[in-house]
């Protein structure tokens, strides 16, 4: 395995050869998350080198957050993303460490049983379920005029006006706030505004915030553009300004990204006064926050606190993304950005260079949907909603006999439990045991979190597949 006619493979100084070929190993699965690597003696020897480039090999991958160093211990592969930086790809090839911690035998048991059971309690899909998307019909538009549309895919790459005219009338409606629509750039869902953000706002090796746990965790593409990610603690109110404070004093973040309002995984929702403090210190630190609002229309209570950061932003250092994945299901790929109009024009034209602009049908769908049906809709999958959640915490604490706790769901799609488990071995038996009776669940380890909490997902929550 480590020999000097591996080095000869690749190219440039030996120490990236050396750093080259440890890569190599860990995107070949050689490596595996958390494995231990020979000591710095034994690889100079077997790689026959001097022991100054092992150092300097090692040092540079850990520096980046690949391999771990644990005094007295030895040198690990890392099992977390935490500060990690891959090299920016341009090809998506993706280091394999990016899916180490979801490839266990846990995942993999899942795969197998999404694949030959018909009925399973899929607790870990995160999607709409089907019964719940509402059915949309097409406003009166010939084939012709379609074609029309896509003609002018050019001169609408912001978006189809009269969607924009919609999202703005949305964002009045729910939050009483007046939104410009050349502020307003449509996309085909937080994925792209995530991607676009990436490309257009940030650099390789930026350092940028994110809750923990947080489902932004679970994504490849910060990865996959050089970035670090730094998790901030969270409370029953979102980030805490202590965590925040002490994470920017050791990293030079450059933006904070945020899910405030029923919070995926946890589902804490942000009060208006952490939302102010948050904003005025991410101003003295000149700070940009990206927001993702994908659940403030699904609060259970109507006296639940749901307006976004972007409320209060008076000096245009919020990006806010909206979706309605979590309304019409997922494959109508419909969402939008609101920032300064600059920022707008300049991510249109760089998604312009990468896919041409979007699609008119999915905006048209889009569109029928604010205009004659959401506030029906929403009103009718909160209640659903609810109701699934209530009959999940009552399977929960029969289950598991009152010994899981949880925060109780106020909103959103998701319930965050924590297991009755000191390891991960009793954590896998229980999920197994789970597993048995074709329940799936999502790991808090996906979510850069520590063993022992799950995610449920209660709208696919059915007593009788139980």
């Amino acid at each position: 395995m480590w020999n000097k006619q591996k080095l000869s493979l690749f190219n440039g100084a030996l120490f990236k050869k050396v750093t080259q070929l440890i890569e190599n190993y860990i995107e070949q699965g050689v490596l595996i998350a958390g494995e231990r690597l020979p000591s710095e003696r034994n690889l100079a020897k077997d790689l026959q080198v001097n022991r100054s480039t092992i150092v300097h090999a090692l040092d540079s991958l850990t520096e980046r957050g690949i391999l771990v160093r644990k005094q007295g211990c030895g040198t690990f592969v890392n099992e977390q993303k935490w500060g990690l930086q891959a090299y920016s790809t341009i090809n998506w090839r993706l280091p394999a460490n990016f899916y180490h911690h979801r490839q266990n035998v846990y995942h993999q048991k899942v795969t197998q049983v999404r694949q030959q059971m018909d009925h399973i309690c899929d607790l870990a899909n995160g999607d709409l379920p089907t019964n719940m998307i509402p059915k949309l019909i097409l406003p009166n538009i010939t084939s012709h005029e379609m074609v029309a549309y896509e003609k002018k895919s050019d001169m609408l790459q912001l978006g189809l006006p009269s969607l924009k005219q919609q999202i703005a009338h949305y964002m009045k409606k729910q939050f009483a706030m007046v939104v410009d629509t050349e502020q307003i750039l449509i996309t085909s869902g937080t994925q792209q505004s995530l991607f676009l953000i990436t490309q257009g706002l940030l650099k390789p090796g930026d350092a940028i915030g994110i809750e923990s746990p947080s489902y932004f965790y679970s994504l490849p593409l910060f990865q996959a553009a050089g970035l670090r990610l730094y998790g901030i603690e969270c409370d029953e109110e979102g980030i805490t300004l202590e965590s925040l404070q002490k994470v920017t004093l050791e990293r030079q973040i450059k933006w904070l990204f945020l899910n405030p309002i029923f919070q995926n995984p946890i589902g804490c929702v942000m009060s208006n006064q952490r939302k102010k403090q948050v904003l005025a210190f991410c101003r003295k630190q000149c700070i940009g926050i990206v927001e993702d609002d994908a659940y403030s229309g699904l609060a259970f209570d109507e006296k639940t606190n749901i307006l976004p950061i972007k409320k209060f932003d008076v000096s245009n250092q919020v990006v806010y993304l909206g979706s309605l994945s979590k309304y019409i299901g997922r494959n109508i790929r419909i969402g939008w950005m609101i920032a300064p109009s600059e920022i707008i024009e300049k991510l249109a034209n760089i998604r312009h260079h990468i896919d041409s602009g979007l699609s008119i049908l999915p905006q048209l769908l889009a569109e029928e949907y604010l205009s004659h049906h959401y506030q029906t809709h929403q009103k009718w999958l909160r209640q659903q909603l609810q109701n699934k959640a209530n009959q999940l915490m009552d399977w929960l604490d029969d289950y598991f006999n009152g010994d899981v706790i949880y925060r109780v769901p106020t909103g959103g799609f998701h319930l965050y439990a924590h297991l009755p488990v000191n390891n991960a071995a009793q954590e896998l038996t229980i999920l197994n045991q789970l597993l048995s009776k074709h329940i799936i669940v999502s790991q808090g380890t996906d979510f850069g979190d520590k063993v022992g909490s799950i995610r449920l997902s209660y709208g696919h929550f059915e007593k009788n597949l139980l």
